[in-house]
């Protein structure tokens, strides 16, 4: 992608997320975040990924209540950039936050089945966020890399 069309769907983006947030009054548009914007290479189609909190019902009413904003939108995106045309908007939904959350609770379930022959006390301190005995952070005093002193008058 070109360096114009990245500056031009980055400014596009802004524009959506802040009047989302600010400027839209529909009931049915509520807990969206931008995520993010492809342009086609005409500038004509823009789709805008966003990522709805709630229930798969609040999500498709979010959809669709973006989809009856978009106008006003274009008309924001109008005012803030110059270009020959005024893309129009497509919302798609982004589901890779809700399938990060779903990859760490199974990651989180095979940690505690993992565990589960320890005590309830060790995998309570495994959710405090202590470090098992196999973890080692390593550190310029205990790594085996070169340790450049402090600086400072070292010289005699």
């Amino acid at each position: 992608m070109s360096r114009r069309l990245l500056k031009a769907a980055e400014a596009i983006r802004e524009v959506v997320a802040s009047t989302i947030l600010t400027e839209v009054r529909d009931p049915r548009v509520k807990d969206v975040t931008v995520i993010g914007v492809e342009v086609s290479p005409d500038m004509r189609e823009a789709k805008v990924s966003v990522s709805v909190m709630g229930t798969e019902n609040q999500q498709d009413l979010a959809i669709r209540g973006l989809q009856n904003c978009a106008g006003f939108l274009q008309s924001k995106i109008a005012n803030r950039i110059e270009a020959r045309y005024t893309p129009k908007l497509t919302f798609k939904l982004d589901k890779g936050l809700q399938n990060a959350l779903v990859v760490s609770e199974l990651l989180n379930k095979i940690k505690q089945e993992k565990s589960g022959a320890g005590s309830p006390d060790t995998d309570a301190l495994d959710q405090a966020g202590e470090l098992d005995q196999d973890d080692s952070i390593d550190s310029p005093e205990t790594s085996g890399d070169n340790v450049t002193p402090p600086r400072g008058d070292t010289q005699p």
